[in-house]
């Protein structure tokens, strides 16, 4: 072997040796859609992960331009949009787990709207539609 290709290989050698280094010094990032569908099980609530780290991504959005000017607001549009048979409950720990997890600047609005009571569901009958 020639010194170039010596030089060379101890060149490649040395590349390849600091990209593992570098490679297993670097943690493994979090994924917050899967964090996020971990705690929606751990509420009894599933379906597609992606659908829900959307709507939970949309439900902070919405939150944050005043579409929902509540928790409650909130709690109502996330209602619509899961799976039948999802209770009030559920919802409202949806809406916990959407803003710690997406939108942690927006956590004052829970405390503003008291404690985890959830509102009942209005109907149109009690409305006058």
């Amino acid at each position: 072997m020639t010194v170039l290709g010596r030089v060379l290989t101890g060149a490649l050698a040395a590349t390849w040796a600091t990209a593992a280094a570098i490679a297993v010094a670097v943690p493994a990032q979090a994924d917050p859609d899967i964090d996020f569908a971990n705690q929606l099980h751990g509420f009894g609530i599933y379906g597609p992960r992606d659908y829900n780290a959307w709507l939970g991504k949309i439900t902070c959005k919405r939150l944050d331009r005043g579409v929902d000017g509540d928790a409650y607001a909130s709690i109502n549009f996330i209602s619509r949009n899961l799976e039948r048979g999802t209770s009030q409950e559920q919802a409202a720990k949806f809406l916990g787990a959407a803003i710690t997890t997406y939108c942690p600047d927006l956590g004052s609005l829970l405390q503003r709207s008291g404690d985890s009571t959830v509102p009942p569901p209005r109907y149109a009958a009690e409305d006058g539609s």
